[in-house]
């Protein structure tokens, strides 16, 4: 996070985030460096509370995404099959021997595969749909593969997510919004991070319900031609380089972007339960069977950039709207605090009436920090009963916009009754922080999914691996995924 202390002197306070817990922010620098395999592991470089251990289990995955178990508690991970950095690989569900081996199960397509669960014998994927559009499909231990929803509107930016079965019985997905911000700009069509609009140039965001527009249109460079002079004038909810008017009315539909669904069993209709998000990606029933969502907030990029968006978790409660794009944790963008560096003003809003107020979240993550995976502890031999467990793949700056330090790259726990968010498992380091690669150790890379046994025993963490983000070059590595274990060791936890 960018922090000007001539313009927000006073701001870093935990009134910033409106009493619902707080996040110490610390000043410095960093770089980024090459990273040079292979990825050295050492468990010793990683602080987790007194009486826990960590360790790897399996070693050598390629852009793992999630852990599930089945009925008999035998691990297993998705592989994305994609990474930011434009790398396309194969998406597979593997199954974790125990001796770290790992056996495929199934492959398929539609990457980036982003979540996986067990349930009724049978596992259920969220494919991403960088290519091809997003679905939820249902995978047999034999390895065959059945699309249950397809077409899912997740070409952009963000991706179908999840999934989570709830205490119904039904399973609960999420899309993310293919923009920013709510408008098409070059920033997605960047050939070493994101480049969505070379496969899906008509490609855009959808509304689930009727939205009015301001009519604002934004000037840009034009990627689709070679001349580097030429621009485009864009508004929200179209295609780039598709200008809008005042009053104009984007008519809503469903599968839209930005929203949480329902599948009822034996249903091939998702049902939408909540909208306005930007980025839904980890969802997870508490004990007591409220759905928690995490977020990504919005970044300082593209044709509409938004400064100082933090992550967030939220209580679903249904029917309602969040917020995107004019919202960002509960709170207008058009206030002084999210105007980017350069800007005369703050963003303005795009849509002229909004459907209703937003709510506030549950708790307020670092900026940039990609709150992703989220899971509760149920209590049993692992304790903390009823507390979120969240992993933070860590800020892509520069890309995504400027960090006083590395945010995130750890585990997090936090209380849901009053927001407040401790490291749980996280880098030993006495500097800036970071990922291993960046501190030259043999620690965490890049959490991106947390899960409970079934016994709730042990806490599994996925380790997504090596990711630079060099300027705008993201480099993501082969093979350097690890999926680590953290245990009890019978010691009492300490302050």
């Amino acid at each position: 996070m960018r922090f000007d202390l001539v313009r927000r002197p006073a701001l870093v306070t935990c009134a910033l985030f409106l009493g619902t817990g707080c996040f110490h922010l610390t000043a410095g620098d960093k770089t980024r460096e090459e990273f040079k395999p292979p990825r050295r592991l050492d468990p010793a470089a990683i602080a987790v509370p007194e009486g826990y251990r960590i360790e790897p289990i399996a070693t050598g995955l390629t852009y793992p995404t999630s852990v599930t178990f089945d009925d008999q508690g035998t691990p297993y991970v998705i592989e994305a099959g994609y990474s930011y950095g434009e790398d396309f690989t194969e998406p597979r569900l593997l199954r974790i021997n125990p001796d770290g081996s790992h056996t495929v199960v199934a492959t398929g397509a539609h990457p980036p595969w982003t979540g996986v669960v067990f349930h009724q014998g049978a596992f259920y994927v969220a494919e991403g749909g960088t290519q091809g559009g997003g679905r939820i499909v249902r995978i047999t231990p034999d390895g065959t593969l059945t699309p249950l929803v397809s077409g899912l509107p997740s070409l952009g930016d963000h991706h179908t997510n999840g999934p989570a079965i709830g205490p119904d019985g039904a399973l609960y997905f999420s899309v993310g919004t293919a923009t920013n911000s709510g408008v098409v700009g070059p920033d997605s069509a960047n050939a070493e991070s994101i480049n969505w609009m070379s496969r899906a140039a008509e490609f855009h965001d959808i509304p689930c319900r009727d939205v009015i527009l301001r009519g604002l249109n934004f000037s840009s460079p034009d990627p689709r031609t070679p001349d580097p002079d030429d621009q485009a004038t864009t508004g929200a909810f179209v295609p780039f380089g598709t200008e809008t008017k005042p009053d104009q009315v984007i008519r809503g539909r469903v599968p839209c972007s930005g929203a949480v669904f329902r599948l009822a069993p034996g249903s091939s209709a998702p049902e939408l339960l909540a909208w306005g998000f930007r980025n839904p990606y980890g969802l997870a029933f508490s004990p007591e069977g409220q759905l928690y969502v995490t977020e990504n907030g919005h970044d300082e990029r593209g044709s509409r950039p938004i400064f100082g968006a933090g992550d967030y978790l939220w209580a679903v409660e249904p029917g309602r709207w969040y917020g995107f794009p004019d919202f960002a944790g509960g709170r207008p963008v058009n206030q002084e605090w999210f105007k980017p560096s350069g800007k005369d003003q703050p963003p303005q809003f795009l849509l002229a009436e909004h459907p209703a107020p937003p709510p506030r979240p549950v708790a307020f993550f670092g900026v940039h920090s990609s709150s992703n995976g989220v899971d509760f502890s149920r209590g049993g031999a692992f304790g903390h009963r009823g507390l979120a467990f969240v992993a933070q793949f860590g800020d892509q700056a520069p890309d995504t916009g400027k960090v006083m330090s590395p945010v995130g790259y750890k585990v997090v726990r936090v209380d849901v009754t009053n927001g407040v968010i401790q490291d749980f498992a996280a880098n030993k380091d006495k500097g800036s922080g970071g990922p291993a690669s960046h501190l030259g150790t043999g620690g965490l890379e890049r959490p991106i999914a947390v899960r409970f046994d079934p016994d709730n025993g042990a806490l599994y963490v996925v380790d997504f691996g090596v990711m630079t983000v060099i300027g705008k070059d993201i480099t993501p590595y082969k093979a350097t995924g690890v999926l680590w274990r953290i245990t009890p060791t019978g010691k009492k936890e300490g302050p």
